[in-house]
């Protein structure tokens, strides 16, 4: 079984994420965070904006809701927007509540201007035994299929 899991800050990546769903036949999953962003907390040029403090901090950021039977699926597909090269904290934190071992892990990123760069590397401690089969910054769901 198949699973898109996302967390969307601005809606970027749940289109993408939707889009990619309803191609592949997977189910859909959004991580949403406890407290939710709002503009203000996703300003990166704010110095002390909410997602600086985050990631600089090394913060968890709970975010509410549990796949259901995550295992049963072999394939899982997660998308975000790149936040300092690498997923956004709640990601990571999402990613840490779930044994990934034997799962096939595709990474799509959606980005304002940064590279995929190491986005896999940074990601592979909240995934154990998960197999990073490939990370891709992506415009559209056919991104992710190439």
């Amino acid at each position: 079984m198949k699973l898109v899991v996302y967390f969307s800050a601005e809606g970027t990546t749940a289109k993408v994420a939707k889009d990619l769903a309803a191609e592949i036949g997977a189910e859909v999953f959004e991580i949403v965070p406890e407290v939710p962003y709002s503009k203000a907390d996703i300003r990166w040029i704010n110095p002390v904006a909410r997602c600086n403090r985050e990631k600089f901090g090394k913060k968890e950021v709970p975010s509410v809701g549990k796949v259901e039977n995550f295992a049963e699926y072999d394939e899982v597909y997660l998308g975000f927007p790149i936040w300092y090269g690498g997923a956004p904290n709640v990601v990571n934190t999402f990613c840490k509540g779930y044994d990934w071992k034997g799962k096939k892990l595709t990474v799509f990123a959606t980005s304002g201007g940064s590279g995929i760069g190491k986005t896999a590397e940074k990601l592979s401690p909240y995934v154990p035994g998960a197999e990073i089969v490939k990370a891709v910054l992506v415009k559209t769901a056919a991104d992710v299929l190439k």
